[in-house]
């Protein structure tokens, strides 16, 4: 009688393999089902609730109005986002200098418009062109070359890219401080050696390395800088989202169905907004982890079964 080799070569006192059995979570299960209950008990309670106004929420969700207010939100969030950051670079330069006046200066930048809230700003802003009724160019103390009356210039939407720009210049300048501070000293004494002054230090190898410890805050500051354009009635500007809803709904006096729009596509923009933060963060994040992606552990693996073309790979006859 013939037995089998794999049997024949397995040991006699080899154990029975283990059953594992997974571990049992009940708290989890349990508080998943009273976040559901609660959370279906909101939306039943929302949707049978006729002081939401869901008939005249559908009406305006795409209102001219409304579409053209989250376009102009859009632009006054960018364009205060250009100035905040291009500011805040120099600003957080200006504090690293060796130059004690240029770092007084910065400083009390900072402690001005981090100190006083945005909406005081804002409304200071508004009441620029009461200060300051006409503007001359020329020299100082000297001849006038031209001169523009502020009041005449109608420029709401200016001085809110203003305000909003200048109040998250002071925030951006302390993100780009932490991430140039997060650069390790070996780097710039490196560029030292190479006979690169400080400027030239900053601008080509502190910056460039500090963008991965940059870029997830100043995201969150583009989202914060969208909700904050809300604020911008203290100039006064009405042409934004909040603005729009809010003059909608003083005409037809349904408040609460209008905040719900406005809230809707705040919502959509900010998760669009959080996806590109997503991959922006990715990218900058490269090299950072050892842990290696799927696609990297793929192309190793074909490297590795590869076959060797060199001579030292070749193959005898």
């Amino acid at each position: 009688m013939s037995q089998d080799p794999a049997s024949a070569a397995a040991p006699a006192d080899e154990p029975a393999p283990i059953r594992a059995v997974p571990l049992r979570h009940p708290g989890r299960w349990i508080s998943a089902v009273v976040v559901i209950v609660l959370v279906a008990l909101f939306v039943y309670g929302a949707a049978t609730n006729e002081a939401f106004g869901w008939d005249v929420y559908a009406q305006y969700l795409f209102d001219a109005r409304i579409t053209e207010g989250a376009l102009k939100t859009i632009v006054l969030t960018i364009l205060a986002m250009i100035i905040a950051v291009l500011l805040g670079v120099i600003l957080a330069v200006m504090r690293l200098s060796p130059n004690p006046v240029l770092r007084t200066a910065a400083w009390m930048y900072l402690w001005i418009f981090r100190g006083t809230p945005v909406y005081v700003q804002l409304v200071f802003w508004g009441l620029f062109p009461s200060i300051y009724k006409t503007v001359y160019l020329g020299v100082p103390f000297g001849p006038h070359v031209a001169e523009f009356t502020l009041q005449d210039l109608q420029a709401a939407f200016l001085f809110a890219v203003i305000g909003l720009g200048l109040n998250e210049a002071a925030y951006m300048a302390e993100i780009v401080r932490a991430g140039v501070g997060s650069v390790n000293e070996g780097q710039i004494e490196a560029s030292t050696a190479l006979g690169m002054s400080w400027s030239q230090t900053m601008r080509r190898t502190v910056l460039p390395q500090a963008m991965r410890v940059i870029i997830p805050p100043t995201g969150n500051e583009l989202i914060s800088m969208l909700k904050t354009t809300s604020l911008v009635l203290a100039v006064p500007y009405t042409g934004e989202l909040y603005g729009r809803a809010r003059d909608i709904s003083g005409a037809n006096f349904q408040p609460i169905p209008l905040l719900l729009v406005a809230a809707t596509w705040y919502l959509a923009i900010t998760s669009i907004l959080m996806i590109g933060q997503y991959y922006l963060e990715r990218h900058y994040s490269k090299g950072l982890s050892r842990v290696l992606t799927a696609r990297q552990l793929q192309a190793l693996a074909d490297a590795q079964n590869a076959p060797s073309t060199g001579p030292a790979g070749g193959q005898g006859g």
